[in-house]
């Protein structure tokens, strides 16, 4: 399906509004890059450290949390991923000796995910070739003027996504 419109006719009322071709020229750029980003992310967090971004990002928010713990419910939201993919995440994790998970005493069925000092030491080796690759992929191509455009484009794409309605259909509620 195309997401533009050739045609010169103003849409109808039940016509979808096509992306003109400058809109489509940038959302094709969008979708290239956050491919190639997520892609080149995964490929050098699997050589340093065997893990594919996604863990990473689990073990760092693990990281910043107090005393090195979230409860999976929190870390699923934050994530943006299923409570199952996150549940096999974590499992993972586990296996490798990098997190564990404890029972909430005052919720029965909630569990913590905690970081182990093991996982803290991998996430303190593979930091620094992670923000390396992080610069050398967007900050090091980008002016401080475009860093802060899409800094802030980023942040306004994000904010008019996150559902603010009770009984949303979120990833992280399945």
């Amino acid at each position: 399906m195309e997401y533009m419109n050739t045609a010169p006719i103003p849409p109808s009322a039940d016509e979808p509004r096509w992306l003109n071709a400058e809109e489509q020229r940038v959302w094709r750029s969008y979708i290239e890059a956050a491919t190639l980003l997520e892609d080149h992310l995964d490929r050098q967090l699997q050589r340093d450290a065997g893990m594919p971004h996604v863990y990473y990002g689990l073990l760092v928010k693990l990281a910043e949390s107090p005393r090195r713990r979230l409860r999976m419910t929190e870390l699923a939201r934050y994530a943006k991923i299923t409570r199952s993919r996150l549940s096999h995440a974590v499992a993972r994790l586990e296996k490798n000796g990098w997190v564990r998970r404890e029972d909430c005493p005052s919720d029965k069925r909630g569990q913590f995910a905690i970081l182990t000092d093991e996982g803290y030491e991998v996430l303190r080796r593979t930091a620094p070739g992670h923000v390396d690759a992080v610069r050398q992929a967007v900050f090091d191509r980008l002016t401080p003027e475009q860093q802060k455009s899409l800094g802030e484009i980023m942040r306004i794409v994000a904010e008019g996504l996150q559902p603010r309605e009770a009984g949303a259909d979120l990833p992280w509620l399945r």
